[in-house]
């Protein structure tokens, strides 16, 4: 037990520690560390923690660490999971904003938030790509063989997308439940 939390402490302070721009820039990393490293969830697994995490409150990386930390040592688990996902992220707030504070009218710092912002948005687009792969297709790497597209699946995607575009104001937990409800009918019912 002792040497489960230990390692859900190191996995998931490095995580914490090393998760620059937070939120979707994060699944890249939870991925390699959960996934491909521990093997503590499989990739089917990690994209369903992903489409719940969406469901409840809370980021990501936080939902992630609580699940697996549950999954890995129960309730002690999941707090040190969670707390060593949280603590660098906090520690490293402080110490940015009084740097930001001090120096926010210096053109390096004006510099590096924008390569930092440029970095994130790549990070968020690798994660949109895993997660619309394995949607999609059921792999997690792009590859141009043996290619089984789920239809139904891009379906509801094309459907949600478009009602998003046509209607503004469309509230996002109404959608949730109603692509909800068509998965269900779709996969519960064919």
């Amino acid at each position: 037990m002792w040497m489960t939390l230990w390692d859900l402490l190191r996995i998931f302070g490095s995580i914490g520690l090393f998760s620059i721009g937070g939120g979707y820039a994060i699944i890249p990393l939870l991925q390699e560390q959960v996934v491909d490293n521990q093997q503590w969830l499989t990739q089917q697994a990690f994209t369903d923690i992903i489409t719940i995490s969406q469901m409840t409150p809370g980021p990501v990386a936080v939902n992630m660490s609580t699940f697996v930390g549950t999954q890995m040592a129960g309730l002690p688990g999941s707090i040190v999971a969670t707390l060593a996902c949280v603590g660098p992220g906090f520690i490293f707030s402080l110490v940015l904003y009084w740097f930001y504070r001090r120096y926010q009218h210096s053109n390096y710092v004006f510099e590096v938030m924008s390569g930092l912002k440029a970095g994130s948005l790549g990070l968020i687009a690798s994660a949109a790509g895993t997660i619309l792969l394995t949607t999609f297709f059921g792999i997690t790497e792009l590859q141009f063989q043996n290619i089984q597209v789920n239809w139904a699946a891009v379906g509801i995607f094309a459907g949600s997308l478009l009602l998003l575009r046509l209607w503004k104001k469309c509230n996002p937990i109404l959608l949730m439940a109603m692509t909800g409800a068509a998965g269900c009918i779709v996969y519960g019912f064919l």
